[in-house]
């Protein structure tokens, strides 16, 4: 499956493309910042410092889908900043579900997890694993971002 080359709006306001991390290893989180699995930031954070240099990042999607992210970009900024030391890119707050939910999106949710489900999120922290060859691997919520299956699959794909 390949992703398009969609807009994103970074929580900054700036406007990117998803195609601005080509050839990247890319970790696509829906993220939220009053979720019981909000601690997760820190193993995506340790994820961006380890392997940044060598072509990966994590993208961080906050999402007020399931009621658990904060109002602002400014507040959701600062929040992931000085709570979590946060440098991955963050795209401003995303649907990722239903009628309105995001171009990328539309694509991540076709591709089946482990148990060959695919379909709707199912809650915050869903991990989308983008290889550079287009390649994607999903996860679900409590799979921790620092699963071995997800590092290997992350050393295994870096340059």
């Amino acid at each position: 499956m390949s992703i398009p080359n969609v807009e994103l709006t970074m929580l900054n306001g700036t406007k990117a493309n998803f195609a601005d991390f080509a050839g990247k290893v890319i970790l696509v989180v829906n993220v939220a910042s009053r979720c019981g699995l909000s601690p997760q930031y820190e193993a995506l954070e340790e994820l961006q410092k380890k392997y940044g240099a060598r072509g990966f990042t994590v993208l961080g999607v906050p999402s007020g889908q399931f009621l658990q992210e904060l109002k602002s970009s400014d507040d959701i900024a600062e929040y992931c900043s000085m709570t979590w030391g946060v440098t991955f890119p963050m795209t401003e707050k995303t649907p990722v579900n239903g009628r309105g939910r995001h171009p990328l999106y539309k694509e991540l949710v076709k591709t089946k997890d482990a148990h060959g489900l695919a379909g709707p999120i199912m809650w915050n922290f869903e991990k989308f694993l983008v290889l550079p060859n287009g390649e994607i691997h999903r996860f679900r919520p409590t799979t921790k971002p620092d699963d071995a299956e997800i590092l290997a699959l992350i050393e295994a794909n870096l340059s």
